[in-house]
């Protein structure tokens, strides 16, 4: 699963990002980004439990095997990666709030379609209802140390974002190799794939503070968003593989 570019078109100045703004702006910017990120991860569980309940069996079976076959994967990807890109210069927009709530929306919508398969093979296929809240256990208590870090030392991790991008490209080649040739990529990817999303979380959360200004707390909150997902994701895939075994 690949993660969204993120990069950033608001020309802000280092004095105008919320790092360096008075405690109450401050505040106020980040109060409004982690309620928007709560209510997109509410959303999303919502919409998986309307989908759960109200898709036609047929119809999500029928989206479990394009997923699992190659041709049918790729094309799955290539579409989410398209609606993610449009979602997030919506997010990203300076024009208007709407825009941006339509960048979020469109994206949580994105994310319920590649969920749902995966907790239909849990819940159903492996009859392991759990693993999902299980899953967001780890991931929620994984997402606060990971902030509570950045927030605590005021860290800037500028300079990783290179790095992420080069291993965000070698990652995504080895998830369309498996499509493509069909190979299970195991453990250790996943294993991986949760080190490289906790790695985006600190990232993301040092350039919320670094590199935003107060106004961009919808965009802020999509990209923490897709890192909690992506987290959540792998985490999922992990309990998955080891309740098989």
């Amino acid at each position: 699963m690949s993660h969204i570019d993120q990069s950033n078109p608001y020309a802000i100045g280092r004095d105008d990002a919320v790092a360096y703004l008075p405690e109450n702006a401050r505040t106020t910017f980040l109060r409004r980004t982690y309620a928007h990120l709560t209510g997109a991860i509410l959303a999303l569980i919502a919409l998986e439990f309307v989908l759960l309940n109200v898709v036609p069996e047929p119809a999500i079976r029928g989206l479990v095997t394009r997923m699992q076959t190659g041709f049918g994967s790729l094309v799955v990807l290539g579409l989410f990666m398209a609606v993610s890109f449009v979602a997030q210069k919506w997010a990203m927009s300076g024009t208007s709030k709407a825009t941006q709530y339509a960048g979020l929306s469109i994206y949580i919508g994105a994310w319920g379609v590649m969920l749902l398969p995966m907790l239909y093979i849990c819940i159903n296929v492996l009859g392991e209802p759990n693993l999902p809240a299980m899953a967001g256990l780890i991931t929620g208590m994984a997402f606060t140390g990971l902030t509570a870090f950045v927030f605590i030392t005021k860290v800037d991790l500028e300079g990783w974002g290179k790095y992420l991008m080069i291993g965000g490209f070698v990652l995504l080649a080895v998830i369309v190799a498996g499509m493509i040739f069909g190979f299970s990529l195991g453990l250790w990817f996943s294993g991986a794939m949760v080190a490289f999303a906790c790695a985006h979380i600190l990232y993301d959360t040092s350039k919320v503070l670094h590199r935003f200004g107060t106004e961009q707390y919808v965009a802020a909150a999509l990209i923490l968003f897709a890192d909690v997902v992506l987290l959540f994701w792998y985490v999922l895939q992990i309990l998955m593989s080891l309740s098989r075994d």
